[in-house]
């Protein structure tokens, strides 16, 4: 029992997305902030009337209020980027190269991290996003799917109304993973004269065709659960789908790692179980994965996944093309990408910095590398520090 207990903490942290860094006496300590933006009319024309974000802060902002950084999270993640919540609390994901003295130093630079709209933590207990779990004031009940559609530029443009909100005039850098990677993008193109530089990690140019469609498999098992009901299970007495939920989650967690990182559970049958006698009968990865996705899922929401998917697919949407959208920076950018990224292939990456150097931007690629595939980009950031200083020092 002892060691299957392991293995599921093991998978769990696989299904988080995140596995944290340990915390050091160096870490400092941040508080989740609220920002209530107000009304806020969505590029496709929807309207909201009360956006609420959570976001958290490092350092200082100087008095021409342009030494900060933007930190954009990935499609699991949430602001805890950096620093820790309490004393004994897990470190942000990115601690390794935000906080005091390292890569990107908040002894001078102002780092700022926020959750983004329809946040797939919602019921975790400290994510702050306005969503389809959301009340609709004009009803008095959940939106649901009635939300209107959110894209990447949406949270671009809540995270602009932070930013001025705090005096944020200019940003030496956007960076972000995944996810977080489209955001800095996006952000290049819509604020061209405020970015000064820019690093997607684990990200891409595009959304071409093929990852449109291995968005659409992600969120497959939420629209074939029954308790689904189109988006509206939020009524009392209604169970929500938690099984599609749980088994999109494991289709994303097993998409984001390379094989070493499953290597773990070997092929031992689950305990008490033989697959060779029975089609029942469960592999330990898959039992362990089906736990931890499932004790996910209980923290998350499903429309709030399809939601998120929906806005990984309109990236740059608003553009004929990515090479209109990023000719319109002037920024310096390094790429970071993974060599075994299964998500966002190192291609996507290489394509990426090919094309900002033919527009004749300052480009580079550096690579992560560890077990964890497309997650190198989130847990294994920190031999690419000083490329990071290079960059802020330039």
């Amino acid at each position: 029992m002892a060691r299957r207990r392991q293995w599921l903490a093991a998978a769990l942290a696989l299904v988080w997305l995140s596995a944290v860094p340990p915390v050091s006496a160096q870490t400092e300590l941040v508080e989740k902030q609220v920002f209530e933006a107000g009304e806020y009319r969505t590029r496709g024309g929807g309207v909201i009337p009360n956006v609420r974000i959570g976001y958290q802060t490092a350092g200082r902002l100087n008095a021409a209020g342009d030494n900060a950084v933007l930190v954009t999270h990935f499609f699991s993640g949430n602001s805890h980027a950096f620093g820790r919540y309490a004393e004994g609390q897990p470190a942000g994901y990115w601690d390794a190269i935000i906080g005091p003295g390292r890569a990107i130093d908040t002894d001078r630079w102002f780092v700022i991290s926020s959750d983004t709209l329809v946040n797939l933590n919602v019921r975790d207990g400290r994510t702050v996003t306005t969503g389809p779990v959301s009340v609709n004031p004009a009803s008095g009940r959940p939106w649901g799917v009635e939300f209107p559609v959110v894209s990447i530029r949406d949270f671009v443009e809540v995270q602009k109304r932070l930013l001025d909100h705090l005096g944020v005039r200019r940003l030496a850098l956007v960076a972000g993973a995944s996810m977080g990677a489209l955001q800095a993008i996006e952000w290049a193109a819509a604020y061209p004269d405020m970015v000064d530089r820019v690093m997607p990690v684990i990200g891409t140019g595009e959304i071409d065709p093929w990852m449109i469609g291995w968005l659409d498999i992600w969120e497959a098992p939420i629209r074939l659960d029954p308790n689904w009901r189109d988006g509206d299970y939020y009524l009392p007495g209604r169970e929500p789908p938690l099984r599609g939920l749980a088994e999109a989650l494991k289709i994303v967690t097993v998409h984001a790692q390379d094989r070493p990182a499953l290597a773990r559970f070997g092929r031992r049958p689950a305990e008490g179980q033989d697959p060779a006698r029975s089609i029942r009968d469960r592999f330990e990865a898959e039992r362990a994965l089906d736990e931890a996705a499932l004790a996910r899922a209980r923290i998350s929401d499903a429309n709030h996944f399809l939601y998120l998917t929906r806005a990984n697919q309109l990236f740059l949407h608003e553009y004929p093309s990515t090479e209109d959208a990023l000719s319109r920076s002037r920024a310096r950018w390094l790429v970071v990408a993974s060599p075994t990224d299964r998500v966002f292939m190192i291609d996507y990456n290489r394509e990426l910095v090919a094309l900002l150097q033919r527009l004749g931007r300052p480009a580079e690629l550096a690579e992560v590398t560890g077990p964890l595939g497309h997650l190198n980009g989130v847990v294994a950031m920190a031999p690419v520090a000083d490329r990071i200083r290079a960059l802020l020092g330039s």
